[in-house]
């Protein structure tokens, strides 16, 4: 599986930005760009297994393709929604617990990095990962 392998991040483009529309305050926000987060991701069929490792937390998330689940991202904002498969590459929409509002995600590999994109309320966003 292309996507399956531990994920470092090298850089971001537009982060702080897009965590500043997501409502994350300046002091989360300054560390949230320097968190040293790692994704380990194994995958088995429509089954997904994804390790988080930050400065900041570990946390595990199981979810199937195109079932619903809950997740909470490191700031405590809490998120349910659906991981899909678009051709090679994972599309997730998730929508806040708090305001209802839509948060787009995508997975892809492109060059042999992983390019994870994000888009809320017109601010788009990047975090660029290399394979260890």
């Amino acid at each position: 599986m292309a996507f399956d392998g531990t994920w470092k991040v090298d850089h971001n483009d537009n982060y702080e930005k897009f965590m500043e529309t997501m409502g994350v305050n300046a002091v989360k926000r300054k560390l949230a760009a320097h968190d040293n987060l790692k994704i380990t991701i194994k995958q088995n069929g429509n089954q997904f297994n994804i390790t988080e490792s930050s400065t900041f937390r570990s946390i595990v998330i199981n979810f199937t393709l195109g079932v619903q689940f809950e997740y909470s991202l490191a700031d405590g904002t809490e998120l349910e929604g659906t991981w899909n498969l678009e051709k090679d590459k994972m599309v997730g929409v998730f929508t806040r617990k708090d305001n209802g509002k839509v948060l787009n995600t995508t997975r892809e590999i492109v060059g042999g990095e992983l390019i994870q994109s994000y888009s809320y309320e017109g601010t788009n966003a990047k975090r660029v990962f290399k394979k260890e």
